[in-house]
């Protein structure tokens, strides 16, 4: 009967925090997501004093915030959740992969940059040569994906067309500022790398804290 009991309670502690953790890690990515938990000590012993050893999330692939197309696979540790006004607590350290597909690059720059990406009709990658070119009718933008401290660019290498480069650079800095900057946690880029299928990044944070809802909203149900 005990035994019944504390599975009882193990469901049921599972079935709350997925319900608030989810909800976190959708508002944030604005995508769907699932959670999964360490099991050592047993999650209902994690739930009980708010110290989880392991949390894992994946994304569904429709997009990261502004990113469309793209997945998050992120690996929290040492999560840690204790008010303390300033915050909703701290994780250890957290570890992410996010993989961006070659049409989610296209819809992306469509979507974020009015005059430039409206021309942009096909976007492939050249891994042998680690870049990624944007076509636009008989015009093309070959760029370069680049880890400079700590932030995910995209360098302009080639321009064939009328626009001038640094045209086409300022605008691809202003999408990249606007991706980097809204990442949280203080999550930064470590390595890129890109591939047949599209672009993929590992991203890390150490002893992050957890933001309160005054600074970001999507935290509030913690």
């Amino acid at each position: 009967m005990l035994a019944g009991g504390l599975a009882g309670a193990e469901l049921y502690a599972r079935h709350r925090a997925d319900g608030i953790l989810v909800a976190v890690a959708e508002c944030v990515v604005e995508d769907g997501a699932t959670i999964s938990y360490g099991v050592n000590p047993p999650f209902l012993w994690q739930h009980i004093t708010g110290h989880y050893t392991n949390i894992s999330v994946e994304t569904a692939g429709d997009r990261v915030q502004s990113a469309k197309g793209m997945t998050a696979d992120v690996t929290l540790r040492d999560v840690r959740l204790q008010d303390s006004g300033d915050s909703k607590g701290t994780i250890g350290a957290l570890d992410a992969t996010l993989t961006w597909t070659s049409a989610g690059i296209k819809d992306t720059v469509a979507e974020n940059l009015p005059v430039v990406g409206s021309l942009v009709t096909d976007v492939r990658t050249d891994p042998q040569s680690s870049t990624i070119v944007m076509n636009a009718g008989d015009s093309s933008v070959t760029a370069k994906p680049v880890v400079s401290e700590g932030d995910l660019n995209l360098e302009v290498l080639e321009v064939a067309g009328p626009f001038p480069k640094e045209t086409v650079q300022s605008a691809l800095n202003d999408l990249t500022k606007k991706l980097n900057d809204n990442y949280p946690l203080g999550i930064h880029a470590d390595s890129v790398e890109v591939t047949e299928r599209g672009v993929v990044g590992t991203f890390s944070s150490q002893d992050a804290a957890i933001p309160n809802e005054e600074t970001n909203a999507c935290f509030a149900r913690l």
